[in-house]
């Protein structure tokens, strides 16, 4: 049945792509509903903000920080160290901003476009769990190989330093949250974007391109971007970005790419904290230092191997998908 109604869809739409063509006709596709969607979303941020942005600033006046100081570096706003308060706390502010983004974008998604948010999650029916935990699984075990295999061989670079009602607390807040920042940026950037996008090009991979690239633009206000320079990270995140995308395109659904991502994001902020964390947590070991390089090249690795897995796993064979 499934198969057939793609035949079918194929003679009377652009595209052979159930995910392309789940948003194509599912729901109201204006131009203008995209961009009052994208609007609500950033209402919500910006709501958010500003109910934190002034108690916080506060604080970190009353701290001794400067306003030119917090202008130079607006990452001070959600700097536990700074703002001397609870990681934690911090961590559910920073998620909180997320939290509101994405329900002025699923208000806008069911009143404006008359979507359902199934559609943008994935081509079929249902969302299709299995891949989700399965992808979250594997891209887990990865990273935690990654990182034993570095402790094992550089214990110098590292520092145990526990606190375990910290540690099950930020876990608990991030198990909660997380899902639903990375959900957005895949719904958004894999997902509400590809598709929408889709329908004026008549193809895939044009708005896949597009979507990598914003994806990218939108993570350089990130302190490790200050830190190693915008040129490998924005190479780094759009590559991540496409990877996540093709992976989108052939299994026909945001399933793998969120998994990857929810496991990307938990795993690693509970594992290691960094000097350059954008979210910092209480976590099993602190890192004293970071190698961009060296990491982006293991994320390579990493993603090879799992676009092979997924392909052996999942038998993809039309990789036109990616493109119509």
């Amino acid at each position: 049945m499934e198969e057939l109604g793609r035949e079918t869809s194929e003679n009377k739409l652009p595209f052979n792509n159930l995910y392309l063509i789940s948003g194509l006709v599912n729901g109201l596709n204006k131009g203008w509903m995209y961009l009052g969607s994208i609007l609500f979303m950033i209402l919500g941020y910006v709501f958010f903000q500003l109910l934190v942005f002034f108690p916080l600033l506060d604080r970190l006046f009353q701290n001794g920080y400067t306003r030119s100081q917090v202008e130079q570096n607006p990452n001070l706003l959600f700097d536990s160290t700074a703002l001397h308060l609870d990681k934690n706390l911090v961590i559910a502010l920073e998620l909180g901003m997320f939290v509101f983004a994405f329900f002025g974008w699923l208000l806008a998604l069911r009143f404006i476009h008359k979507k359902t948010l199934i559609s943008v999650l994935t081509g079929y029916q249902k969302f299709r769990f299995k891949r989700f935990g399965f992808a979250f699984l594997l891209w887990a075990f990865f990273l935690t190989l990654f990182l034993g295999v570095n402790y094992f061989l550089y214990p110098q670079d590292f520092v145990i330093n526990l606190n375990w009602p910290g540690l099950i607390l930020s876990f608990l807040i991030m198990l909660v949250l997380m899902p639903i920042q990375t959900g957005l940026e895949e719904l958004v950037f894999r997902g509400y974007l590809v598709q929408g996008l889709a329908q004026f090009f008549k193809n895939g991979i044009v708005p896949l391109l597009i979507c990598s690239l914003l994806f990218g633009l939108a993570h350089m206000s990130n302190p490790e971007v200050k830190k190693y320079g915008w040129q490998i990270m924005l190479a780094y995140y759009v590559c991540f970005a496409l990877f996540m995308g093709c992976i989108t395109l052939l299994d026909e659904g945001l399933e793998l790419a969120f998994g990857i991502h929810f496991a990307n994001n938990i795993i690693s902020s509970i594992l290691i904290s960094t000097p350059n964390s954008v979210i910092k947590t209480y976590s099993l070991l602190e890192a004293k230092s970071e190698n961009p390089q060296t990491e982006i090249l293991v994320w390579f690795l990493m993603a090879g191997l799992s676009f092979l897995i997924f392909i052996r796993k999942y038998r993809w064979k039309n990789f036109n998908l990616i493109i119509r």
